[in-house]
């Protein structure tokens, strides 16, 4: 089964209510890729305002969501918050979660779980920082925020994969096409040895940090790359153009 090509776009802690209905009155008027699915993440206030103006074709993710059924837990948003407004997707692990609020690995896959086994699909973010990188580091820990992950599922069919780069997000810096296939390549051969070929051959793995309308044509053609979540370039007319780049 051919994996249909992802574009994800986190607005982050970004975006007014009239910044946010020009994105998206943009991309309702733009002829989109129908073989491309398309999902937007804008901030939590503002979901329920992208659900209600966006096309049906397009998707709508939390950036967040927590890992219990509703009660006394303030500031959260609960997975039936997200399933009564009609968002059925949500973004766990991005970096800038676990390394300025901490979240683990732990955390991070007990809320893939709660949200998979409830009805949200996921974007679960993996990805290492500079440090890590230039130790050599990469894919053993990628292999560990995976294994954390395995450790609490068994239903992959609700999960896409980013792998984001930490050195690479919102810093104009770009993985290769080399080094951003190597690794998209080493976590489908992870998910073959660890989970199952089935997974490994459906799981659409994204890549994040710094794509742009310049440079997604080339990522895009790679093997194991199946799709973006795209930061920045998101909030910007030529997200269409990164959502149209298989064209």
């Amino acid at each position: 089964m051919a994996r249909k090509f992802f574009v994800g776009g986190n607005f982050k802690m970004n975006g007014s209510i009239s910044s946010i209905t020009e994105i998206v009155d943009n991309l309702n008027k733009a002829q989109l890729d129908s073989n491309v699915e398309t999902v937007i993440s804008p901030p939590a206030l503002y979901l329920l305002l992208v659900r209600e103006k966006a096309k049906k074709e397009i998707g709508v993710a939390s950036q967040n969501v927590f890992d219990k059924p509703n009660g006394a837990f303030t500031g959260e948003i609960s997975v039936q918050h997200l399933k009564d407004s009609g968002i059925d997707w949500t973004i766990l692990g991005h970096s800038e979660r676990r390394t300025i609020l901490g979240e683990t690995d732990e955390v991070v896959a007990s809320k893939t779980k709660y949200a998979t086994e409830n009805g949200v699909s996921v974007i679960w973010c993996c990805g290492e920082s500079l440090e890590q990188r230039e130790a050599g580091q990469t894919l053993d820990v990628i292999a560990s925020q995976l294994a954390a992950l395995k450790a609490k599922i068994s239903d992959w069919s609700k999960i896409v994969i980013a792998y984001e780069p930490i050195w690479a997000i919102g810093t104009g810096k770009v993985a290769t096409t080399e080094q951003a296939q190597e690794v998209h390549a080493s976590i489908r051969e992870w998910l073959a040895k660890n989970v199952s070929q089935t997974v490994a051959d459906e799981t659409r793995i994204l890549y994040g940090g710094s794509v742009s309308e310049k440079n997604c044509k080339d990522l895009s053609k790679q093997p194991d790359i199946d799709g973006f979540l795209v930061g920045g370039a998101s909030l910007k007319p030529a997200f269409v153009d990164i959502i149209n780049c298989k064209l």
